[in-house]
Formats: structure tokens, sequence, C-alpha cells
């Protein structure tokens, strides 16, 4: 994945499952390769395993499981495979149109704030900074005008959630 690790985790969390669908799309022939190699599973079998284990991964980040990305994604996802196939895991269920659409929904109205409310969020609630530390990353003086902004920036996606607030794309929080 050529995006930085941390900005791959933010994007599944909030919903953005390119990186993922990048994944499976370079990966399935070798997936395949290795699921015939070590448990005989067809091509398309295996391409369901692996089409499952990464919609079960992107579960464990988007609630909270996995806080890191793997160093070795590939690695990482081929044990969950295999843990899978060792539990006899049934095909995994996709989401409910309604989840998925709100889903989507809400990664467009979030990325209708300006860069510096989407840092702010990202920072607080998907890297988990405190308000010192998020303060001295965007270069505010102390940590209550990082709580100041946090809670603007939160406001501002809940009215465009509402639909009462046009976004300013002008960079400020």
């Amino acid at each position: 994945m050529s995006t930085p690790l941390a900005e791959t985790i933010t994007q599944l969390r909030i919903g953005n499952q390119k990186s993922l669908v990048d994944f499976y799309q370079r990966s399935r022939h070798l997936f395949a390769r290795w699921a015939q190699r070590k448990h005989q599973l067809p091509a398309d079998k295996a391409h369901g395993l692996l089409q499952d284990t990464l919609l079960d991964f992107y579960d464990h980040v988007a609630d909270g499981r996995i806080t890191r990305m793997p160093e070795d994604l590939r690695a990482y996802l081929y044990g969950m495979a295999q843990e899978r196939i060792a539990a006899q895991v049934p095909a995994h269920q996709p989401l409910p149109a309604a989840e998925a659409s709100r889903r989507q929904r809400l990664l467009a109205q979030f990325s209708q704030l300006s860069t510096d409310c989407q840092q702010v969020l990202t920072y607080f609630y998907f890297r988990g900074y405190h308000f010192e530390k998020m303060g001295g990353k965007m270069g505010f003086p102390n940590a209550t005008v990082a709580r100041r902004q946090k809670s603007t920036c939160l406001r501002k996606l809940y009215d465009l959630v509402r639909g009462g607030y046009e976004p300013m794309n002008s960079g400020g929080a």
C-alpha cells in the first residue's frame, strides 16, 4: 500500500475501503495459489476467502480491535485466512445496504470538512491524541484551543450530517 500506514488506518476507520480493494486486486491470484497449495481450495473459493478475510480486517479496524497497521499486511491477512479456515468460519455476510450507505454518506460528509478539521478529528478520534498532543501537532497555543477546535469541527460534521452546514474549503478549522 503506497499511503502511509497511519493514513490507511484512518481511511479505513472512516469507511474508505479503497486500500483493501486495491490489495484484493493486486493479491487475489497469489492468494489463490497459496490457498490451493496449502488448503486445496479452488480459485473461486480462495477469492471468496480473501474477500471475507479483508472484510473481517476492515471490521476489526472500524470497531477499534486493530489500532495500528500491521507491518506486513500480506502475512497478517494470510494468518487471518488460515485461522478462518481452521475455525471453519462461514462466509462473511455483507453489511446491510442501509449501513453501507450510511458509512459512505458519512465518509462523503467528512471529506467536505476543511483539511484542518479532518486532521483535528482524525488526531482525536482515530489516533487517540489528548488535547495537549493534538495542540502541539496542529500548532495551537494550548490544549484549550485544541479542545475548542475539536468541538467546532465536530459541530460542523454534525451539521453536515443533519444537512444544515455549507462547508468552506478555505483551509481553516
